[in-house]
């Protein structure tokens, strides 16, 4: 999870989801529930609440690198140092409901298909992997890449197709219907990528990497258009707000920032700089995020924190304890209510997010 290059790994599990043994909850105080993986609940109502105001989910062997929402809602893919993708309930007593194994290294990115039909993962394995959750099956392997896989995303309209990070220096665009990459964007100089998001329209893409720089690619010309520069270490993350009108990133030195990402913008396209999110010791890929509406951000933190901040005005509003590592990914829910932490403690918060 950190920012230096490092080498795929080299052995290689099964592919296939596996049901989870169900048992009781085990209760903490009535605040905090505890959602056990190794022995998930029994499922509840598909529209029940959480069980208490924060569900602490428990399944992974490993460091929790990424932490995704379905796009209803209704469900959590998650990923680990443990090699291993699982899926859990959004509400009631939260169930971890499956496991996709196949990945011979550490699973370091999701993303649902727009239909949630499919989960894409990144790995350090140097493969993009896709999983067809009505058969429980990896469809397939997408091999190209040479190194690290740190990140991918998918596009929102059009055919669907995915963009990956990759530490050796190279972004890929995938057709999920093909093993082999349609295209590859080598970045000058073959820094390590870091982070990736498309644009709206799926004709540019958005990169961080150990530069500190954000490349903005067209893909038509199949070049940097511009770069946002400002962060003064390795970008960790970058995403779209759901106008499309700004980029959100994050870093190791220690700040959120937004960008004005519209075709004739400023020169000067830095929105904001956030503060107070904490990047620790271990310098991991730390990930924030945009609410569905663009009026909050969130980012997680080495400090074992959720901060969440408001994007017009810079204003923090929360700071969220509870984990006893570094928060390495969160997301905020489609519908707003809720936020989810997946962190180094090998857990998941699950929680309602204070209005």
């Amino acid at each position: 999870m950190s920012g230096e290059k490092r080498s795929a790994a080299d052995s290689f599990g099964s592919n296939q989801l596996v049901k989870r043994q169900r048992s009781e909850a085990e209760l903490n105080g009535g605040q905090l529930t505890r959602a056990n993986g190794s022995s998930a609940l029994v499922q509840g109502n598909a529209t029940a609440p959480l069980q208490a105001p924060v569900m602490q989910l428990n399944g992974h062997s490993a460091e929790i690198t990424t932490t995704r929402f379905s796009p209803s809602g209704s469900a959590l893919a998650s990923g680990s140092m443990d090699r291993d993708i699982l899926l859990w309930r959004t509400s009631g007593e939260c169930e971890n409901y499956g496991k996709l194994s196949g990945h011979k290294s550490a699973v370091l990115d999701l993303q649902w298909s727009r239909d949630s039909g499919v989960i894409y993962s990144a790995s350090a394995d140097a493969t993009v992997a896709s999983w067809d959750l009505e058969r429980g099956e990896r469809i397939r392997r997408h091999q190209g890449h040479e190194e690290v896989v740190n990140a991918i995303d998918v596009s929102r309209r059009g055919e669907e197709f995915i963009v990956s990070a990759c530490d050796d220096g190279f972004i890929g665009l995938w057709d999920p219907r093909a093993k082999a990459a349609m295209d590859f964007l080598e970045v000058e100089g073959q820094y390590p990528v870091t982070a990736v998001a498309l644009g709206e329209a799926g004709n540019e893409v958005f990169s961080g990497g150990i530069d500190n720089e954000i490349k903005v690619w067209d893909l038509r010309m199949h070049k940097v258009a511009y770069t946002l520069q400002g962060h003064t270490d390795t970008v960790t993350s970058v995403a779209v707000s759901p106008d499309s009108q700004s980029l959100l990133s994050f870093s190791h030195d220690g700040t959120a920032r937004t960008w004005d990402i519209r075709p004739f913008a400023p020169e000067n396209r830095l929105i904001n700089t956030f503060d107070g999110a904490q990047v620790g010791l271990e310098k991991n890929l730390i990930r924030a995020c945009w609410d569905s509406e663009g009026r909050k951000i969130a980012a997680g933190g080495g400090d074992g924190t959720v901060t969440v901040w408001e994007a017009k005005s810079g204003k923090m509003l929360h700071k969220l304890p509870g984990h006893k590592g570094t928060v390495n990914d969160v997301r905020i829910s489609p519908e707003g209510g809720m936020v989810v932490s997946g962190s180094t403690d090998r857990t998941m918060l699950l929680g309602e997010l204070p209005r």
